[in-house]
């Protein structure tokens, strides 16, 4: 909002130049905060055309130094293919000519794209004498329906732990956003599930294979809730609950720190809450106590106490954070979390509120309250329902690529 949007391109001609200028500028020396410019723009560039030209031609840039790591790069490749946009087909298959077949982010963009020009080189990653990039290359030909996943199963036990890591990370993170895999992938997720001792990514593979039509995840993380040791059945009910996916009630267990950062696809080491604003957004009582604790007081000092704050003031009648919300939106002094909580507020229904906050937002010179801003003109246009959802949330405000 803030810069009335042209019909059919909700983002902005304002916000599309400033982001235009900023991918120019990366291209000719890598920011030290590409991350955060990288996941704004995978946050927008379903919402406009002409951020998806700019973007186009930074894949090209990109691809043609080699840059695979980057995370602009990363960005580039998983939005531009994900949204259909036949340009990316012809970088994404340079990249993975490269030795490395350009990584994984290279490989994850390349479940999206169904092009026939990728099909050999992907055949040939395939038998590649890395394991891990060869199971990456053969998921993504299960996604183009050119595999039958009996040789991505012959390939999940040469996996070693930090492959693992990064497959969960940089391909099967991304998955979870977009149409089932065949049950082809069902034994390979198998083996890796069986190797993995960490119970967020166990979730990632579980709700992959779930998601293809395996029963097996679900039912052995009930089994485990019931008679698995007793230290561990309240994280495994929470896991049973999330691969039902809003099928069943979500259980009478209070989260904890520890608990719900053993529930994040995350490391362990980065106390990701993301668990808790799932527990949140389903509206269980229990989570009630945990929110309490990370808003702590009206002041709402970083992103997870604006976030905290939105469930509590939506389900537990806390008017008092909506005041702080709005205190927030409108203090100069707090530019990184204006947008953020000019988010909460119209997914709490003060959508005037919000947009008497627009003008003032449209200005800021912190990329994320820029984003928020215009993903409320994405919102008022009526091309989404919440502004402030999971995926926008770690791309805009925490930077993650997925």
């Amino acid at each position: 909002m803030g810069n009335r949007a042209g019909q059919g391109e909700p983002v902005g001609e304002a916000v599309e130049q400033r982001l235009a200028a900023e991918l120019r500028s990366a291209l000719k020396r890598k920011p030290a905060q590409e991350a955060r410019l990288a996941g704004v723009i995978r946050a927008l560039c379903p919402y406009s055309a002409a951020l998806r030209s700019a973007l186009s031609d930074a894949l090209e840039t990109l691809a043609q130094r080699g840059s695979h790591g980057r995370p602009l790069y990363a960005a580039a490749a998983r939005s531009l293919t994900e949204a259909g946009e036949r340009r990316a087909c012809a970088p994404i298959k340079r990249a993975l000519a490269a030795d490395d077949a350009g990584g994984l982010a290279t490989l994850s963009a390349a479940c999206f794209c169904d092009d026939p020009s990728l099909s050999e080189p992907l055949a040939r990653i395939a038998t590649s004498r890395h394991p891990h990039l060869a199971l990456a290359a053969e998921v993504a030909r299960l996604a183009r329906r050119e595999s039958d996943g009996a040789h991505v199963a012959s390939l999940a036990p040469k996996i070693k732990e930090s492959h693992r890591i990064e497959l969960c990370s940089d391909l099967f993170v991304p998955l979870l956003r977009h149409p089932s895999l065949p049950i082809g992938v069902a034994p390979a997720l198998a083996v890796l599930r069986d190797a993995e001792r960490h119970l967020g990514r166990w979730l990632v593979l579980g709700q992959i294979a779930t998601r293809a039509g395996d029963p097996e995840p679900a039912r052995e993380a009930s089994q485990r809730a019931t008679t698995g040791p007793e230290s561990a059945r309240a994280a495994w009910a929470m896991v049973a609950w999330a691969l039902s996916e809003g099928r069943s009630a979500p259980p009478d267990v209070r989260p904890t720190v520890e608990l719900v950062a053993r529930l994040s696809d995350r490391p362990s080491s980065d106390r990701d809450t993301t668990f808790l604003y799932r527990l949140a957004e389903a509206r269980a009582p229990a989570a009630r106590g945990m929110l309490e604790s990370v808003a702590k007081s009206s002041s709402l000092s970083n992103e997870c106490a604006v976030r905290a704050a939105l469930y509590l003031a939506r389900d537990h009648s806390r008017e008092d954070l909506r005041e702080a919300l709005g205190n927030v939106a409108a203090n100069p002094r707090r530019d990184a979390l204006r947008g953020l909580a000019a988010a909460a507020l119209w997914d709490l229904g003060e959508r005037e509120r919000a947009r008497e906050l627009a003008p003032t937002l449209a200005g800021s010179r912190q990329l994320p309250t820029l984003a928020w801003n215009a993903l409320l003109s994405v919102a008022e246009a009526g091309k989404v329902e919440s502004v402030l959802t999971e995926s926008a949330f770690r791309r805009v405000q925490l930077g993650w690529l997925d």
